[in-house]
C-alpha cells in the first residue's frame, strides 16, 4: 500500500497541559492556519475516552485543512477518533503491532534516538513505517522522561541512514532551523514553542518563516 507523503516540515506535537484555558483544539486551528502540517495528538495523563474526546475535538477543528492527524503511541484509538495514523516511541507498542491496528492505508511513525535503532527499524518490512521522529536533538524540559540530546551530529548520522524521512524534536527554536535543515531533517517537530504561547499564531509564523528559509 502507497500512502500519500506526508509535510512533515512543521509538526505540531499537543500537550493539554501547556495549551491551558486556550486548549488543544483552538490551539491546533491557530496553528494550522498559520503553518503547522502535521499534527500529534499526545496526552499521556487521558484515559482513552478522554483522549478520544479530545481527539474529535481536533479532527474538527483540522476537518478541511488536509492536515493529518496523528495520534501518540495508543494505536487503537487511530480509528475511534477518525485520526491518520499513530506514532510510537521505543517503549511503545511494536511497529508490526501498530501497523496492523491502524491498517495499510493509516500512517505510522517511530520515534529513534540512535543510529542502532534505525538499523533494528529497517529489518521491518517495506511499507511498515512513514517517517522517523529524531531526538531530543537538544535538552528539552517538555519531556521529562526524554533520552540525552544527541545535538545536530546525531541526526545528521540517523538522517543519512534512515530509508524514511525524518523530523527532528527537542529544543527547536527558530534560531536552530538551519542546523537542522542542514543535517538533513525534511522538518521540524515542536511542543512547548507553539503550545501555551501567548500568541499562537505568531509563534507558529516565526517557525513557518525560519523554516522556509533555513538553507538546505
Amino acid at each position: 500500500m502507497v500512502r500519500p507523503p506526508l509535510d512533515l516540515s512543521l509538526y505540531l506535537v499537543t500537550d493539554t497541559i501547556l495549551c491551558g484555558q486556550f486548549g488543544v483544539a483552538a490551539t491546533v486551528s491557530a496553528a494550522v492556519g498559520a503553518g503547522v502540517t502535521a499534527v500529534q495528538l499526545r496526552d499521556v495523563d487521558a484515559t482513552d475516552d478522554e483522549l478520544v474526546s479530545l481527539g474529535r475535538e481536533v479532527t474538527a477543528a483540522l476537518s478541511g485543512t488536509g492536515v493529518p492527524l496523528i495520534v501518540n503511541d495508543r494505536a487503537h484509538l487511530v480509528d475511534p477518533i477518525g485520526a491518520d495514523g499513530v506514532h510510537v516511541g521505543q517503549s511503545d507498542l511494536a511497529i508490526d503491532r501498530a501497523r496492523a491496528l491502524v491498517g495499510p492505508t493509516a500512517y505510522v511513525g517511530l520515534s529513534v534516538q540512535t543510529l542502532d535503532q534505525v538499523i533494528v527499524a529497517r529489518q521491518h518490512a517495506s511499507g511498515t513505517l512513514d517517517y522517523l521522529g529524531v531526538g531530543p536533538v537538544w535538552g528539552t524540559a517538555t519531556k521529562l522522561d526524554a533520552a540525552a540530546p544527541g545535538g545536530p551530529e546525531v541526526l545528521s548520522q540517523i538522517t543519512s541512514a534512515s530509508p524514511w524521512p525524518c523530523v527532528a524534536i527537542g529544543g527547536i527554536t527558530p534560531e536552530r532551523l538551519s542546523m537542522v535543515r542542514g543535517a538533513g531533517a525534511v522538518g521540524v517537530a515542536v511542543v512547548s514553542a507553539i503550545c501555551g504561547q501567548s500568541d499562537v499564531a505568531a509563534a507558529t509564523r516565526a517557525l513557518r518563516t525560519g523554516w522556509d528559509g533555513a538553507s538546505r
